[in-house]
């Protein structure tokens, strides 16, 4: 992989130690080094029984063009939690894109217009997956910097 350049991130496929666990046709994509972080942790945990990258698809209505898209949910797992199987839809966000939009010194307009468009579509994007994970015994998750990386528990 070349040499990173301000402002690129790192992104790759990940090839699992533990195939049997990985249920996806392919090898997984990671487009942040976040992503690989959290492949690793599923791939060596052994708590993770199964999980996917990207393997279920949520149809959402986007609140800029109110047609319907679909979401590529980033992963999905299988985990063992004091002996009962618990199931996830995980997405991986920066925190800032969490939160609203908000004005603050020299930003512009337009990014602050670009900001909220894509805040609101990502609020779209969750609500729909949480209904998702609700009708089809999962939990939706929205995992964060803060969560990925300090050991508290996820957005839920």
């Amino acid at each position: 992989m070349a040499p990173h350049k301000k402002g690129d991130f790192k992104k790759g496929i990940y090839r699992p130690i533990y195939k049997q666990k990985f249920l996806g046709k392919k090898y997984p994509q990671y487009r942040s080094s976040w992503e690989l972080h959290f492949f690793k942790w599923c791939d060596y945990n052994s708590n993770v029984l199964e999980w996917t990258s990207e393997g279920i698809i949520v149809p959402y209505v986007s609140p800029i063009d109110t047609k319907t898209h679909r979401y590529f949910v980033d992963n999905s797992l299988v985990l063992n939690e004091r002996g009962k199987k618990r199931r996830y839809l995980v997405e991986i966000k920066p925190y800032s894109q969490t939160q609203r939009p908000v004005m603050r010194g020299r930003k512009k307009q337009s990014t602050l217009l670009h900001e909220q468009a894509t805040y609101d579509i990502n609020q779209a994007k969750w609500r729909a997956a949480k209904q998702w994970a609700e009708d089809h015994g999962y939990q939706f998750l929205i995992l964060t910097e803060r969560e990925l990386f300090s050991g508290k528990s996820a957005k839920r």
